[in-house]
């Protein structure tokens, strides 16, 4: 009864909270660091985004929206993408439910059954499922972990082949905390743009990038084929409300696929109404809690570091954005970083998510861990992990 599209549709982060859910059964407390939601981590959505929904909801603003959104969100959502740079009309912009919806949108338009496209490796695997659901192929190129996570160039353009479609870019990264540098952001516009290939931007957390906010990867050409998505799900700590968007630059090359989102948009009828008055006083309001919030990562991704690499068989490249963290485990022979994670959870109650749930290979010993803590129960979960570390590899 069951269609045969969905064989191998997984997402990892959400199947490992089954096991989480059979310790729990058993009686063991679990800290959940599969998932980045700050608000669960004690995170609270900014009181002026609270008030604009409930005073959108107050005013009547609780039917159908136009398909695309609000025409005063899409403008501040089109504002903001120029002030970093990237020029974009409010008539490029469709607002989303998550950004996850705008990729299943732009996925849906630009592929066909048996299409490529180029995913990274780390990658965040709602595009390895989405793919998957479409009949279409996910090609994985490197990016190494010696080298802060860039992106291995040369590989990406010997996997390109005429069934490639587009190249999906995550920077800021999840599952990695890396940032790409602009050289490195520079050669994939220019490999796309040279190929005739769509760059799918997944941009969510350039506000929390340590340094400085990273621009759309669009604004080093405007010319170039980009489609840019984001929420206020992360730097505006409102995961669940599911509002986002996706921006189409590219000018009269991505004309084309810009009307066929918008129709794949008109069969959903519109993301969620009230949530779209929150990006609008996201976007146009204060924003003061930024730099709060990346003080407070910042501050969790130093204490990570140096607890994981304090740890004897556990290494970790800094991340420099974001709340993830991606440690590699030496693992004993024959064990999996499946073993490990699932062996660390039924011990300590610590539910992190395998490195082969986003691409990697099973002995390759990756993890990815969500360090939204606070600072205190950070060391305490740290300490939990070098002594299960220890026995694990003392006893394997």
């Amino acid at each position: 009864m069951v269609g045969s599209r969905l064989e191998g549709f997984s997402y990892a982060i959400r199947n490992v909270v089954a096991e989480a859910k059979k310790v729990e059964a058993s009686g063991r407390q679990v800290t959940y660091l599969n998932i980045g939601d700050p608000v669960a981590f004690g995170f609270r959505t900014p009181p002026h985004l609270v008030d604009a929904v409930i005073r959108a909801m107050q005013d009547g603003a609780n039917g159908y929206t136009p398909a695309a959104g609000i025409w005063v969100a899409r403008e501040a959502v089109a504002a903001s993408y120029c002030a970093a740079g990237l020029p974009v009309g409010p008539e490029r912009v469709v607002l989303t439910s998550g950004t996850s919806e705008g990729i299943e949108l732009a996925l849906s338009v630009l592929v066909d059954s048996d299409d490529e496209v180029l995913i990274p490796v780390p990658t965040y695997p709602f595009y390895t499922a989405t793919l998957t659901k479409l009949g279409a192929r996910a090609v994985f190129y490197r990016t190494d972990a010696s080298n802060g996570w860039m992106p291995d160039l040369e590989h990406i353009r010997s996997l390109i082949r005429p069934s490639t479609r587009a190249i999906v870019v995550i920077d800021p990264n999840n599952p990695t905390g890396a940032v790409y540098s602009t050289e490195t952001r520079r050669a994939l516009v220019e490999l796309a743009d040279e190929n005739g290939l769509v760059i799918l931007a997944d941009e969510v957390y350039a506000d929390l990038a340590y340094d400085a906010p990273v621009p759309p990867i669009g604004a080093l050409n405007p010319d170039a084929p980009v489609i840019s998505f984001s929420s206020i799900s992360k730097a505006y700590q409102a995961p669940g409300w599911r509002a986002g968007w996706l921006a189409v630059s590219g000018g009269e090359r991505l004309n084309a696929v810009l009307r066929a989102i918008n129709e794949l948009a008109d069969g959903r009828l519109c993301s969620t109404g009230p949530m779209q008055h929150a990006i609008l006083a996201a976007l146009s309001g204060n924003n003061e809690h930024k730099a709060t919030f990346v003080q407070a990562l910042r501050e969790r991704a130093t204490i990570t570091t140096r607890r994981l690499n304090a740890i004897d068989g556990i290494s970790c490249v800094p991340p420099r954005a974001a709340f993830y963290a991606m440690p590699r485990i030496e693992l004993p022979p024959g064990r999996t970083d499946e073993d490990y994670v699932i062996g660390l959870l039924r011990a300590t109650g610590l539910l992190c998510v395998y490195g082969s749930g986003f691409g990697t290979s099973p002995g390759d010993g990756f993890l990815r861990i969500v360090f939204l803590a606070p600072p205190q129960e950070l060391d305490a979960i740290y300490d939990a992990i070098a002594d299960f570390t220890a026995h694990f590899r003392a006893t394997a």
